[in-house]
């Protein structure tokens, strides 16, 4: 096969590769298939049987006016070839009407035939003739009328009382088919040109063995060749479920070989995930250690209060830090309840003047402006576990402004009113990337998501865990909201709203 047909075809076929056909598509198919097969072939024994049965009447009733006609015309010749104004003797109307005889009898010789006569229109009205004999009289001899007795042939003198305007004028055989089949024939009798009446005949043409031996060919050809197509299409069947019944066991193997492969990427993905974390986490330790160590250092009888407070704080939070490492998703209860409460303002001032003020890495020209709205009531939250959220916003704003002499201001407001308290964080940096604004499908902005960076794109420094852990803690364990945005002019601005 040339490439440019290949081509084609392969292009004809590619619509139909999107479209999986499974055992129970080819299974519905088929009987699909079967049934119109049934239809079809009922269809057709019905058309069959119907031009069978027009067929037959068409010819039934043709025989009948055949023979009729036959008979009338016999008659009529013989009245022809015997003048009736001639005289003759007693051997030649015995001839006569022997011949007469002839004609009757042997039209009832026929099984389908069962009455044939003469039906004689005379002035004085109908006479029934149906015997060699009354025929010779009526025509051969003058004033002799048939005997009146009609019992025989009611039925024939009944229908013909109907039809005599019809025969008269249009002298054409006219025939009446009765409920059960039977055929009346009335075959204008006009022996000499001269109208006289009509043969009568009443037959019953009896075709039921030529059209049973068509219906049983026909029902034998359709009996094979519906098998054969239902063969045929049991073998398509057969053939078809054992390459889709393979194609499914190679695409479970495959299914089972990707899920294994799967499963060990997912394995791989959290141990990776988890170092990550434990490497945030640990990073986080380490620096509260350091200032631990420094204020073991520094400690003297003067500020062994203080310095014991701060140390008793820092150890407090990396005692959560260790517990957060082994407990992703820690109890409720050790999140919030009623046995916490926590000073929001007072954590603030904490995190900024103990964490953040002390950290000696080149920020010197960094500056921390704090709006603490003293109305803000205590929460029933671990204050460590609002450490964690507020700590990696704060550290993101120092982060991310890449500019200097970074102001970094903290504000607190609370509405009676509406019992409504918010947490704002704002730097004078050069702010969030538009992209990392755009909230997903759940409503939440790309920079609150796991392993995403507000930092220069190819920066390996950061794992993009902070802003992660804030919004995760703050929206899923204490039901707080948490959003990100650009203030107009220069700057970020986080904002955490939560009901007290």
């Amino acid at each position: 096969m040339r490439p440019e047909i290949q081509a084609r075809f392969a292009a004809l076929l590619q619509p139909l590769r999107k479209y999986r056909f499974e055992l129970r598509h080819l299974t519905v198919l088929l009987l699909v298939l079967i049934g119109f097969q049934v239809i079809v072939l009922f269809l057709n024994q019905r058309s069959l049987h119907v031009v069978f049965d027009q067929t037959q009447q068409w010819y039934r009733q043709d025989a009948a006016e055949r023979i009729a006609n036959l008979s009338a015309t016999s008659l009529e010749l013989l009245l022809e070839s015997h003048p009736t104004r001639q005289a003759m003797s007693d051997d030649r109307e015995l001839q006569i009407v022997q011949e007469f005889n002839i004609i009757f009898s042997q039209q009832l010789l026929d099984k389908n035939v069962q009455s044939v006569c003469i039906i004689i229109s005379e002035p004085a009205g109908l006479s029934i003739v149906d015997d060699g004999q009354q025929l010779f009289d009526v025509f051969y001899r003058e004033g002799v009328r048939p005997p009146s007795d009609v019992s025989g042939h009611a039925e024939a003198l009944q229908w013909y009382r109907t039809l005599e305007p019809r025969l008269r004028q249009a002298e054409q055989i006219t025939t009446v088919v009765d409920d059960h089949g039977g055929f009346h024939v009335f075959v204008p009798f006009v022996p000499q040109g001269e109208f006289s009446g009509a043969v009568y005949m009443k037959s019953s043409p009896d075709l039921s063995f030529l059209t049973g031996a068509l219906a049983s060919i026909n029902d034998q050809t359709a009996l094979v060749y519906a098998a054969l197509i239902f063969i045929g299409f049991l073998g398509m069947y057969f053939i078809s479920t054992r390459t889709l019944r393979e194609r499914n066991d190679a695409l479970q193997a495959l299914f089972e070989e990707q899920k294994r492969h799967l499963a060990d990427e997912i394995h791989h993905q959290k141990e990776t995930v988890f170092a990550k974390r434990i490497y945030h986490a640990h990073h986080k330790a380490e620096k509260i250690s350091g200032f631990i160590k420094e204020d073991l250092r520094t400690m003297t009888t003067r500020n062994m209060e203080e310095v014991r407070h701060r140390i008793g704080k820092y150890a407090s939070f990396v005692a959560r830090v260790i517990y957060d490492m082994k407990w992703y998703d820690p109890p409720i209860q050790t999140v919030r309840g009623p046995m916490f409460s926590t000073d929001i303002n007072e954590v603030l001032r904490f995190i900024v003047d103990h964490v953040f003020r002390r950290v000696a890495d080149g920020r010197d020209a960094c500056r921390f402006d704090l709006d603490l709205d003293d109305r803000l009531p205590r929460v029933a939250v671990n204050e460590y576990v609002l450490w964690e959220i507020i700590e990696p916003i704060l550290q993101n704003a120092l982060d991310h402004a890449n500019v200097s002499g970074v102001v970094v201001q903290v504000r607190t407001t609370f509405h009676a009113t509406t019992r409504r308290a918010t947490i704002v964080v704002e730097d004078n940096g050069r702010g969030v990337r538009n992209d990392l604004l755009q909230a997903d499908e759940r409503k939440v902005q790309r920079l609150f998501l796991e392993h995403v960076s507000a930092a220069t794109p190819g920066a390996k420094e950061h794992s993009g865990y902070g802003c992660f852990i804030a919004h995760e803690i703050a929206t899923q364990r204490l039901g707080w909201s948490l959003t990100a945005e650009n203030i107009p002019g220069s700057g970020a601005r986080i904002t955490f709203v939560l009901t007290a």
